[in-house]
């Protein structure tokens, strides 16, 4: 292990981490004590103390979603290329021997007609920007479905013999799926990275513009300790109504998000396993994984690999840049609760890990914070259940409603609070809402996304609830090849996957209704979404809605408006030429 790498100048990262704890500690506390205020008149019973505990409990993600979003909004709001003091840039390759670069793609079971016209558009910019001959395209295949083998066997040999002449494409498949996807990159490591340098690490559903892929590139020109560079990730143009509203919302919130982290965490930067670029000797050296002590293998591999590359003395950086960095979404919300089972199930595997020596503290961290984020979900639904018990019993006839609701509307603030941010900065600054088409529609795409959250994230609460119990009771995960096609979602089919919700939200909301309308009023914001589910999964997959969203351009994104020719041009966004800026700025 090699010593960490000393700050870049004007870094002060226990002075920048220090303000994040003391924001998150205000936050927090001012919340308890307004729960004490709820809470205490009348005496406390043994429900409301339950009530209590859960609540502090979810604390800690409110503080990191407030303290993060808003660190991240004032940067958005006070520099215009607010991602360019995270990660450096040199205006063009350094004297010598260029880093050669592979770009590697994973692919299992897909459908190749809709994995290859995005890496046509990188490999046309990258050669017509005059650096194809520093790149590799590879097929890192996992296929193992007869039919799918030749399939796509025969669509990349056509691709390659297309584009013969230009950036080499090589394709190869293991003989077996051990360790999945991490296992799938390290053999290729292992056995077919030699002559490269970096690898560019690409999802079948991932779009990655050629200016995006060279100024990552830069970046880890610029600077020979650093190991990761990962891009911020946006949603494609979307047609299905689910995707384009749940996008919509997350590239508000990630943009925030991801600005304000980057500012303390800085070295102990986030991986999460594509639309980003490694330097493969370290990579290869540090990020190897071992199987559990189950002999199971480690599932959410990629924020573990940052960890212990930055544990070895190596930078992992963030570059919070929206532009040219795309994936797909889940075309609907069985695709989407299927995705937080998968993560749910990686992520708390982290229980085995997080103690292992030889760590940094901040990676310590980010694996409690990655588990937060679902231990988060019980937490909220035994608040629902504990709440009920107490409305029943007639222990909350001296609660003041006033300020249960004030506590109520704050913690959802709190919790929105990076989309809220995100939607801020559009509409504080005029020139980053026109490629949206301008302020009006920004505020119609956040009213309907607001919308659609209020009624799908208390199921996803409560579906990841039953994943962690179904977890507890022994139920193991693996890596399933995903559904990426737009469809519809048949009301049978909605209703044997969500029948437990409905009745979850049913029955709370009939039991805050026989107590008082002012209880039923305040349930609403998590029994209506439930009680719901079975409708909302299948509107927000309909055609209907898709097309009318779609036709009144709500909720669009910066990038089909473009494509429709639609789009009012952006004064001021982040270098579209990579090396715009011969170093980096600093906060």
């Amino acid at each position: 292990m090699k010593p960490p790498p000393p700050p870049w100048p004007g870094e002060r990262p226990a002075l920048r981490r220090a303000a994040f704890l003391l924001i998150g500690l205000l936050v927090a506390a001012s919340l308890s004590a307004m729960l004490w205020h709820v809470l205490t008149p009348g005496g406390w019973t043994g429900w409301e103390m339950a009530i209590a505990v859960l609540y502090l409990g979810t604390l800690p993600w409110t503080a990191i979603c407030v303290t993060n979003s808003l660190i991240g909004l004032a940067l958005l709001l006070a520099k215009p290329d607010a991602p360019a003091f995270l990660v450096p840039q040199v205006a063009s390759p350094p004297v010598g021997q260029p880093l050669r670069t592979a770009i590697a793609i994973c692919i299992r079971n897909e459908v190749m007609e809709t994995v290859l016209p995005t890496l046509a558009r990188l490999l046309d910019g990258l050669e017509a920007a005059g650096e194809g001959g520093r790149f590799t395209l590879w097929f890192l295949s996992d296929t193992r479905d007869p039919a799918h083998v030749v399939a796509e066997d025969a669509a990349i040999a056509a691709f390659a013999a297309a584009r013969a002449g230009g950036i080499p494409i090589r394709h190869r498949r293991r003989a077996d799926n051990a360790g999945f996807k991490a296992g799938n990159v390290m053999e290729f490591l292992d056995h077919h990275a030699e002559g490269h340098d970096l690898a560019l690490m690409l999802d079948a559903d991932s779009e990655m513009s050629a200016g995006a892929v060279l100024r990552l590139v830069r970046g880890m020109e610029a600077d020979p300790h650093l190991a990761l560079i990962q891009q911020l990730i946006v949603g494609r143009p979307a047609s299905s109504a689910f995707p384009r509203l749940f996008q919509f919302g997350m590239r508000a919130g990630m943009r925030a998000w991801a600005t304000g982290q980057g500012w303390w965490q800085l070295d102990d930067g986030p991986y999460w396993g594509h639309n980003a670029i490694f330097r493969i000797a370290p990579f290869r050296a540090h990020a190897r994984l071992a199987p559990l002590p189950d002999g199971s293998a480690i599932l959410s591999h990629d924020q573990l690999e940052a960890v212990r590359l930055r544990a070895a003395g190596w930078r992992v950086r963030c570059l919070p840049a929206e532009d040219g960095s795309l994936e797909g979404n889940p075309p609907a919300l069985p695709e989407f609760l299927a995705r937080d089972v998968r993560w749910g199930a990686g992520n708390m595997q982290y229980r085995h890990l997080i103690l292992a020596p030889g760590l940094r503290p901040m990676g310590r961290w980010q694996m409690a914070q990655a588990m937060l984020l679902f231990l988060c979900a019980p937490l909220w639904v035994g608040i629902l259940l504990a709440a009920l018990g107490n409305a029943l019993t007639g222990g909350g006839a001296g609660t003041p409603m006033g300020a249960m609701a004030a506590l109520l509307l704050l913690t959802w603030l709190g919790n929105a609070a990076p989309k809220l941010c995100g939607f801020a900065e559009l509409l504080l600054r005029p020139e980053r809402a026109a490629p949206y088409g301008g302020r009006a529609a920004v505020l119609r795409g956040a009213a309907a996304e607001i919308l659609f959250s209020l009624l799908v994230e208390p199921v996803s609460l409560a579906n990841k609830s039953l994943a962690l119990a179904r977890l507890t009771l022994g139920a193991r995960n693996g890596w399933a090849p995903q559904n990426r096609a737009d469809r519809g979602v048949e009301w049978g089919d909605a209703a044997r996957l969500l029948w437990p919700h409905t009745l979850l939200g049913l029955g709370c909301a009939a039991g805050f209704a026989g107590v008082s309308a002012p209880a039923l009023l305040l349930s609403l914001p998590f029994t209506a979404g439930l009680a719901l589910a079975i409708p909302v999964c299948v509107w927000t997959a309909s055609p209907t809605l898709s097309t009318w969203l779609r036709c009144r351009r709500i909720a669009a994104t910066p990038e089909e408006l473009a494509a429709s020719g639609a789009a009012i041009p952006a004064t001021s966004m982040a270098p579209a030429v990579p090396g715009a800026q011969d170093a980096p700025g600093h906060a």
